[in-house]
């Protein structure tokens, strides 16, 4: 099944306070982009670059009326808020591809932001499109192709110094994770789904996305405290991949950062330390 996405391009982290946040997010061992301002709006990011996907720490700058999403969303909690899958070509080609499957994409629409480099603002430019809630249930995601890359990939960007390289997998809580996996073998494909009890894992290319119920997520990570009212549906936690564990542990630990070291070997960080959710390790 071709559906015309690669995988997840970024995860946009919701903050409340967006210099605090790069603060601690550059304590924990990342190395933040310089700010980036979206034109015609109030908001403004740090991203956090890898090879081939990234970390969005999104807020706001000034007053917004169109930010109503990410207003509502901090209104209950900072954290990881939403997916961006990547197209395989541009956004209008994986729109196409979509549509052949049965779905409903919207068209493409433009987006632009004033990435404040010390020589001058650059404008990384963006193509965005959106599929209807019921075709991703129990998921906030859009589609986002970049129109310009080699201004947001810079070598200096991409190398972090507690030694992680990318996304592994994104944990979603959900009270009834089976009756997801229609909406996502439709989206997919069958063969990119799995199920087990309380769990249901989607295959997105380069990534996973793994929803689980909460008291099964809490038997397999018991170390990582889900915050009471905590609602559902909603990112958990996010795993990331790193060159080396011992690196990175040993990174955490002379930051003076509490690290929990999971049955299977991976690491994790409570969500305090991450602006709202917890970090899961992976070699």
């Amino acid at each position: 099944m071709h559906n015309g996405i690669a995988g997840i391009d970024h995860i946009i982290v919701g903050v409340r306070d967006l210099e605090a946040a790069r603060r601690r997010w550059t304590r924990l061992g990342f190395t933040a982009t310089p700010r980036g301002r979206h034109i015609g709006q109030g908001t403004a990011n740090y991203c956090i670059m890898f090879a081939r996907d990234y970390l969005e720490l999104l807020g706001f700058v000034e007053r917004d009326e169109y930010g109503h999403r990410l207003e509502t969303f901090l209104a209950q909690r900072e954290g990881a808020m939403s997916v961006a899958f990547a197209p395989e070509g541009d956004a209008a080609a994986t729109g196409a591809a979509l549509a052949g499957l049965g779905l409903h994409p919207s068209a493409p629409r433009a987006l632009g932001r004033a990435l404040e480099l010390p020589e001058g603002d650059a404008i990384p430019r963006f193509s965005l499109l959106n599929l209807p809630p019921e075709e991703t249930p129990a998921l906030d995601c859009f589609i986002c192709g970049h129109l310009t890359p080699e201004l947001v990939r810079r070598p200096d960007w991409l190398s972090h110094p507690n030694g992680v390289t990318g996304i592994k997998a994104v944990h979603l809580l959900d009270e009834h994770p089976a009756a997801l996996a229609p909406a996502y073998r439709r989206l997919f494909g069958e063969d990119q789904v799995a199920e087990a009890k309380d769990r249901v894992t989607v295959a997105t290319g380069r990534n996973v996305l793994s929803f689980t119920t909460p008291a099964a997520f809490h038997a397999a990570y018991p170390g990582i405290a889900i915050a009471a009212g905590f609602p559902s549906p909603g990112i958990v936690a996010l795993e990331l991949r790193v060159a080396s564990r011992r690196q990175t542990a040993s990174y955490l630990r002379q930051a003076q950062i509490a690290v929990d070291e999971l049955s299977d070997g991976r690491l994790a960080v409570a969500a305090a330390e991450a602006t709202g959710t917890p970090l899961i390790f992976a070699e």
